[in-house]
C-alpha cells in the first residue's frame, strides 16, 4: 500500500472505534434480530462507513456462565449489524485482538444453533459446546421467566495459554 492509499482509504472500508454501552445498546434494540440490550459491559466496539454512519457494534463483558467466569475469559455479549458485508468478522477480530491486549486467555461467544457461524470460522472461533436452552429459574436463584430462543453454540477462541513473561529492566 502507498502513502497516498493510506491516507485515502477505498470508500467501502469499515474503521473501527469505541462506542458508549448506551450508543451500542441503542443500535442493538434498533438492528437485533432476537437479543435485547445489556445492563453492563466492559468495552464497547464499533465500526462506522466512510461516511461516518455507524455499521455493527460488539459489546464484551464477564461470561454470563458463571462456571467460565474465571478472570481470563471475556464473553461478546452481542454483536449486532446492519448486514455490511464482513463486518461480522472485523468485529469478532478486533474484540480478540482488544482482549488479548488486555491479558484475557479467552474469548467466548454464542450464536443460535441454527445459525452458521460463518463470521465466527473466519475470526478464528472454533464450536466449543452445545448449551440447550432453558429458564433460568431455580429455587435458589429465582427468576423471571423469559422468551426461550432456541438451543445455543458456544464458540471460543484462545488468545493465550499463559501470561505473558515479564522482564525486569
Amino acid at each position: 500500500m502507498t502513502h497516498t492509499a493510506a491516507l485515502n482509504p477505498p470508500k467501502r472500508a469499515l474503521t473501527l472505534k469505541p462506542i458508549t454501552l448506551a450508543a451500542a445498546n441503542a443500535y442493538i434494540l434498533n438492528f437485533h434480530r432476537h437479543s435485547k440490550p445489556v445492563p453492563g459491559h466492559k468495552w464497547a466496539l464499533s465500526l462506522i462507513d466512510h461516511t461516518n454512519i455507524l455499521r455493527a457494534v460488539a459489546i464484551t463483558g464477564r461470561p454470563v456462565a458463571r462456571e467460565l467466569d474465571d478472570d481470563w475469559t471475556i464473553e461478546i455479549l452481542r454483536l449486532c449489524t446492519d448486514g455490511t458485508p464482513n463486518a461480522c468478522s472485523q468485529l469478532y477480530a478486533a474484540c480478540c485482538r482488544t482482549a488479548a491486549a488486555m491479558g484475557y486467555r479467552r474469548i467466548i461467544t454464542y450464536t443460535l444453533s441454527r445459525e452458521t457461524g460463518a463470521s465466527l470460522r473466519a475470526a478464528a472461533f472454533l464450536p466449543a459446546a452445545t448449551v440447550t436452552d432453558r429458564q433460568w429459574n431455580t429455587p435458589s436463584r429465582p427468576r423471571a421467566e423469559r422468551e426461550l430462543i432456541g438451543d445455543k453454540i458456544r464458540w471460543q477462541r484462545t488468545l493465550r495459554t499463559s501470561p505473558p513473561h515479564r522482564t525486569t529492566p
